[in-house]
Formats: C-alpha cells, structure tokens, sequence
C-alpha cells in the first residue's frame, strides 16, 4: 500500500473558549482546509471536522504534512477573540496536532470510516499528547524516525509555545508562500517590522526542522 500522512488535530481547553470564539475558529479552519486543497492540487487532500473542537485530514503526499499542521497551528495562534483587548499579544486559542504516517485503507468520500496504521498512529498518538502535553507530534513504522522527531518537535513545542499572535500571523504567512513585503503590505506595516517578527518567531529554525522532514519523508515514505 502507498504511504499516506493523517493529521488529526483539537483544540485545547475549548470548553474554556467562548462559543463566538470557537465558532470562528471553526469557520477559518473549513476555509483553510479548502485553500490548502485548492493549493496542493492534484495532491489528494482531505479534511473533516468533527464535534465542533477537532479535525482529521489525510495526505496522499505525505511530504507536505508537517507544513501543512504548522500552517494550521499558525492559522489558530494568530486568531484573537472579538472581545480580546487589542494590545493583547498572548495567542487566545491553541491546537495539538498529530501526524501519523503509514498505509492505510482510504475511502475518499468518508475519512471517518477510513482505517489502516497511518490513522491508527494519528489518533492513538494525539489521545496520548492530551497526558504528555506535546502539541506537535509524528509516528510512523520507523523508531528512528519517530525517536528523532519526537525530539525535534518538542523543540517546536518549546518554539511556538513563546509565539505572540504577531508572530503567528507572520509565520503563517510565510508558509502560504509570501514574501516579507508581500506580508508587510496583506498587514500595513514595513518591512522591516515583519523582519523582526519573523526572526523573534524563529522563521530560521523552524525552515530548518520543515527541510529536515522533507527530506526524511521524501526518503522513507514516498
């Protein structure tokens, strides 16, 4: 069977959120996940929500999925509540996500009744975060691939958990594909502010951690 990626993803504490809140947050993700289908065509992408707190997509490329769950992350640390103060820099909503990364049995009309080990290491994975507090995780087949990025992407952890929603909002940008001036004019301010964003986002470290999956997933899983 052809290696997929399943990403599976809630939010955290939502019960704590308010309902405009998560009922926007809702709303962005359905149209991200449509501009990411849109963009990645003729890749196979597929995404459902489910339960009004929680998501699960599957990749056929699985070479793409841990840029695609950053862009999600990205996409809900940047988002403020409507009755957030608007000097208020700290993130109002958070997500764990997690990719799993194996054959699979894939119905294309129904992710829900979908099965195989990639699903599997996506959902077991993500209920076991919910007691380690990880918030970006991967499993597959392979211990030494698991073994590495469970290391790495704590880091990440440690990274994007000191993200202000400026710098979500510029990370998120970058991983759509715009440029730093592109970012300053989508936001009104120059070049520069968004030079200072990105680097206190660690723009550079995490390039560094997406090149690295690329490459190992290009060579194991594809």
């Amino acid at each position: 069977m052809k290696n997929i990626a399943v990403i599976s993803g809630d939010f955290i504490n939502s019960t704590q959120y308010e309902s405009d809140l998560l009922k926007s947050l809702m709303k962005l993700l359905k149209a991200e996940f449509t501009a990411i289908k849109s963009k990645n065509t003729p890749d196979g992408i597929y995404f459902s929500l489910f339960r009004g707190d929680s998501f699960q997509g599957v990749m056929d490329n699985p070479v793409t999925a841990l840029s695609t769950a950053l862009q999600i992350k990205a996409l809900v640390n940047k988002t403020m509540s409507n009755n957030t103060n608007v000097t208020s820099k700290t993130p109002v909503a958070d997500i764990r996500i997690s990719i799993g990364i194996g054959d699979a049995d894939l119905d294309h009309n129904s992710i829900a009744e979908s099965n195989g080990e990639a699903f599997h290491f996506s959902g077991l994975t993500l209920d076991k975060m919910k007691q380690t507090g990880a918030k970006m995780a991967l499993t597959t087949r392979l211990s030494e691939v698991n073994e590495e990025f469970l290391v790495s992407l704590r880091f990440l952890d440690a990274l994007t958990n000191r993200w202000s929603t400026a710098s979500a909002e510029v990370v998120y940008y970058l991983l759509k594909g715009y440029t730093e001036q592109q970012i300053a004019d989508e936001l009104g301010r120059s070049q520069a502010a968004i030079n200072l964003r990105k680097k206190a986002a660690g723009w550079d470290e995490i390039q560094l951690l997406l090149q690295r999956y690329e490459k190992v997933a290009k060579n194991y899983f594809t």
